[in-house]
């Protein structure tokens, strides 16, 4: 086991450990979590329907980051994969950030956090990816 949590794949179990949770409480039960959170309220079926579609799309990518710790084959990938997806929400974030207004503090740590993560995993792409 201690051949998987190495420093090589650290934003991989990072990344994977952070959208696991993420993708339940987007989408196990939305109607009971997003009210409680940011005070929306999720009555709409097909916006149940949204939250769960991201719900299965983050557990899809935690799965590609998995197998990118559990086979060497696979970690360029997922390192790419970790970089385009946060860095994407990173960015959409920002996006938002200036269209729209300051989100609450929640968002603004998520905007960090996607952004670290992605440049975490692009300074790990160049430092292992010769090594493989």
């Amino acid at each position: 086991m201690n051949t998987y949590l190495n420093k090589k794949n650290a934003h991989l179990i990072l990344s994977a450990a952070i959208l696991i949770p993420a993708s339940l409480l987007y989408g196990l039960y939305p109607e009971q979590v997003f009210p409680r959170l940011f005070e929306v309220d999720i009555e709409a079926i097909d916006l149940r329907n949204i939250f769960r579609a991201i719900m299965f799309l983050y557990l899809g990518i935690a799965n590609i980051l998995i197998l990118g710790i559990l086979k060497s084959e696979y970690w360029k990938y997922a390192t790419l994969l970790v970089i385009v997806f946060m860095g994407s929400l990173a960015l959409g974030r920002t996006m938002s950030f200036i269209i729209d207004g300051s989100p609450s503090l929640i968002f603004i740590l998520g905007l960090f956090g996607e952004f670290i993560l992605a440049v975490f995993s692009l300074i790990q792409l160049k430092k292992y990816d010769s090594i493989s």
